[in-house]
């Protein structure tokens, strides 16, 4: 409503919103320009990222833009432009989102987060009005995976609990793994004497790993044709909580193809963690997660 004329975009800058729309160019000074339908949206470089005291934004920061949704606030109009021009800041609407909610965050805090690329190490996630935070591939899932893109693409929209909120630095770090069930919660889909999908995960001299949830995986017994990342069918021995062990025995491993991802199941989905324990109360092994 607000970018569809002329007088919505003046009412949203009297009001002080922040509202979203596509950058569609960016040119030799690095300046963007926003496309606002019959009108034109132009953005200063200096306003297209919030920066710390005597930093300056990346070029990197501003070409990476062009094509996809920035928010931003309207600050005034242009004068003397060949067409109505509104002058955007996307540094005002993140100055405000830090503000108001980023700064606020503690661990234990979860949050929404989009996926906006992907790394071998972790997933960069906008976390409000394009402040970025890392979600660390060790923190995606109890069950190891070896690249982020085995859960997640670009674009995803997932949950998250805020792993530290270093304020003299402004870096957030992101957890997933808490979310997706205890051992027992995991466990509890599954009965010894059915066969069930997995992706095998890892080949050891003792045995395979097959993961059967994203925060459950369980040893086969060695198997020659397996292959990591592949699809396997398995017959479900035994399940030990005491243990915290599935043992399993591979029936079929010759599907090429994995289970296609879906949709995370998330067993907490808002509020706040303090604490968060995913092995059994009866189990010798403690896997536990402090929040402070």
């Amino acid at each position: 409503e607000a970018i569809a004329s002329q007088a919505g975009l003046e009412r949203a800058m009297a009001q002080g919103r922040i509202l979203e729309a596509p950058a569609a160019l960016c040119d030799s000074d690095m300046n963007l320009y926003v496309d606002l339908g019959n009108v034109r949206g132009y953005m200063p470089r200096e306003e297209v990222a919030y920066c710390r005291a005597g930093e300056e934004v990346k070029q990197i920061a501003v070409i990476t833009r062009v094509g996809k949704p920035v928010c931003f606030k309207i600050t005034g109009t242009v004068r003397g432009a060949e067409k109505p021009t509104f002058l955007l800041s996307r540094r005002a609407a993140q100055l405000e989102c830090y503000e108001k909610k980023v700064s606020a965050l503690r661990a234990g805090d979860i949050l929404d987060a989009k996926i906006t690329h992907i790394e071998p190490f972790g997933c960069f996630c906008d976390i409000g009005s394009g402040l970025i935070a890392l979600l660390p591939v060790d923190c995606i899932s109890v069950s190891r995976i070896s690249h982020p893109k085995e859960r997640f693409k670009a674009g995803d929209i997932i949950k998250c609990a805020v792993k530290s909120n270093d304020r003299q630095t402004g870096r957030i770090t992101l957890t997933h793994k808490e979310l997706l069930g205890t051992w027992e919660e995991n466990a509890a889909h599954f009965c010894a004497g059915e066969t069930a999908a997995g992706i095998i995960r890892s080949i050891e001299p003792y045995g395979i790993f097959v993961e059967l949830a994203p925060n459950l995986a369980g040893l086969a017994e060695w198997c020659e044709g397996a292959v990591v990342g592949h699809c396997a069918a398995v017959y479900i021995k035994s399940i030990l909580p005491e243990k915290m062990k599935v043992k399993l025995v591979i029936v079929d491993s010759s599907l090429p193809c994995p289970v296609q991802a879906s949709s995370p199941v998330y067993y907490i989905d808002s509020g706040h963690m303090d604490f968060w324990r995913y092995s059994p109360d009866n189990c010798e092994k403690e896997i536990v997660t402090v929040f402070e």
